[in-house]
Formats: C-alpha cells, structure tokens, sequence
C-alpha cells in the first residue's frame, strides 16, 4: 500500500527540512516546495493527500492559494504560518483549510495533525454513491459542487465538505460538538468549535439559508447540530 503523500510548500529551507525528515521518518511520502508556482505546477502530476501551506509566500498570497486548493483539490489542506491572530485563523479556516497551526511548532504535533486528517478522510461508512439530494440541492461528493433545483452548481471546499457529508449521513439526528470532533479529527477546544462554526455558517451561505431561521442546519445550542432535511443517496 502507498504512503499517503504529503506537501509541504514553505519559503524557508529549514522549515521544508524539518518537516521533510519528521514526516518521513513517520512514514510519510513528502514533496516540498518553496515557490507556489513550482507548487502548482507539480499538482499537474501528482495527487496529495495533505497540503501543508505557509501563508507568507514570495510570489503569491497564500490564503489566496489555500482558499483556491479548498476548492479544487481533494486533499486536506493544513495552513503553517507564523501569523497567530485570531483573525488570521479564522480567515484562514474560513477560505477552506481544514487545519491551522502556528509558528514556532513542535514538529510531532505537525504529524499528529496530519495522521488526524487521514484518518477523518474516510470518516464515515461511506455510501456507495458520491450524490445526495435533498430539499431541492443535490451534493456532489466527487466533484466538490452543490446543483440547484435550476442547475446552478456552487463549489464547496474539502473542509465544508466532511461537514456536509457528516449531516448528511445522518439526518435528523442531533449532532454533538464531541461527536463531530470524534468524526473530522483534530483537538477539541475553542479552535476547533471555531472552526465548526465557521464551515457550518458557509454551508448555510451556499445553502442560501435565512441566517436568522435556518430551515435545514438547525443549531441546537449548548448541543449541537441537527441537519432537517430528508437525504436520498444515489
């Protein structure tokens, strides 16, 4: 079986070396990159399973890149960045990463956070179809895209995406903040509610939700979620 494949895009060598070494020695495969355009070019060739991806860039803004991987890319996209304000986290996980962590880091945390994305991929005893419908939208798993009863498709990112996929595997049922945690991986904590909080209001943006009386993702506060909708998969 191939090791999953992990890139690391970062303008500073020793960082590239450190996490080279650390997520190999774990059994990683690794790819490393200091230009975003040497990154993306590479994409043309091989498919990642984790993008590790600083935000201070030379040729490129990386939100602007994260955001654009969210989209596009089926690997979970990791943002490493010496940027540690709230703000910058929560834009960051807004624009479709799945993870944040702050320089300086501790190199085995970085692996920790990669082995929880691989393990959250899979997360749930998937259907055999990547297309659900429901309430006049139908999710398509494999293309990352949300049609409309008219056609129209609004991408969605990775990230949005587990958190869709969790709902819709299990409509009608409260969802606790453990339980989500349990199911997508990462610490529990402040960030990761978050987090959370940040894809499910995106999620009720593409759904084109009332903010105010969401008539599909209902928060139960100080419980969870519960997703309303009736979800036939195939």
């Amino acid at each position: 079986m191939t090791s999953p494949l992990v890139t690391i895009l970062d303008d500073e060598p020793e960082i590239r070396r450190i996490l080279t070494s650390t997520l190999e020695d774990a059994g990683f495969r690794t790819q490393s990159f200091a230009r975003a355009r040497e990154f993306e070019a590479a994409l043309n060739r091989m498919t990642p399973d984790v993008c590790l991806v600083d935000l201070s860039l030379p040729d490129t803004d990386g939100l602007t890149l994260v955001h654009r991987l969210a989209l596009e890319q089926g690997a979970a996209v990791i943002i490493i960045s010496g940027r540690a304000q709230v703000q910058d986290r929560v834009t960051g996980l807004e624009l479709g990463a799945d993870d944040y962590i702050t320089k300086p880091f501790d190199p085995a945390e970085v692996v920790a956070r990669v082995r929880a994305r691989l393990r959250s991929a899979p997360r749930t005893a998937a259907p055999a179809s990547d297309t659900a419908r429901f309430s006049g939208w139908i999710a398509h798993f494999d293309r990352y895209v949300l049609e409309d009863d008219t056609g129209c498709e609004t991408p969605f990112s990775h990230a949005e995406g587990e958190v869709l996929r969790l709902f819709l595997d299990s409509p009608k049922r409260l969802i606790s903040r453990a339980q989500m945690q349990e199911a997508l991986g990462g610490a529990a904590g402040e960030s990761f509610d978050r987090a959370m909080d940040v894809r499910v209001s995106r999620l009720r943006t593409k759904l084109r939700e009332d903010p105010k009386n969401p008539r599909l993702i209902k928060t139960i506060y100080g419980a969870g979620y519960i997703f309303l909708g009736d979800v036939d998969w195939g």
